[in-house]
């Protein structure tokens, strides 16, 4: 009987550790996103790893393409800000050990023009792979690639 309650309680014990750093994860993700609509990119730069890799959809864009190393994740992150792109994470799905974890979010993000007209919205999820809290790779997909090839077009006749 000892031993079932020793089993019991180390599996209630890691449960309880995952669902805090499955919360903690969750609130420094919006911290982040938090200072990425106001034009703080560092923040959320520094859940990179140096060798992370980020890909995003092919097209026409600016942000198009695979970005290696925290330097290109950088220069992505400056032109997301640039282009006044506001967003924010709606879900949040994990799994894995903390060495090895799998996060989904799903990203909701929209820009305006200087008079407030809405010229991009879109719906993405994030598909990003860590090892101890630090983003290794993430994936974009877009519910609607057109948009973004259509909010470049604009961004490039303002």
């Amino acid at each position: 009987m000892g031993m079932q309650l020793r089993f019991l309680a180390g599996i209630s014990t890691a449960f309880a550790f995952k669902l805090l750093l499955m919360r903690a994860l969750t609130l420094k993700l919006q911290r982040d996103i938090e200072a990425l609509n106001n034009g703080n990119y560092r923040p959320l730069l520094s859940s990179f790893h140096r060798d992370a890799v980020l890909k995003f959809a092919e097209g026409d864009s600016r942000w198009s393409g695979t970005h290696r190393g925290r330097a290109a994740i950088e220069r992505f992150f400056q032109d997301f800000v640039a282009a006044g792109i506001q967003g924010q994470i709606t879900e949040i799905y994990s799994g894995g050990a903390p060495w090895r974890m799998t996060l989904l979010a799903r990203f909701d993000d929209r820009a305006h023009a200087a008079d407030g007209t809405q010229i991009y919205n879109n719906r993405t999820v994030l598909l990003v792979r860590t090892s101890w809290g630090k983003i290794i790779s993430q994936e974009d997909f877009f519910e609607d690639t057109t948009r973004i090839d259509a909010f470049e077009k604009k961004l490039r006749q303002l």
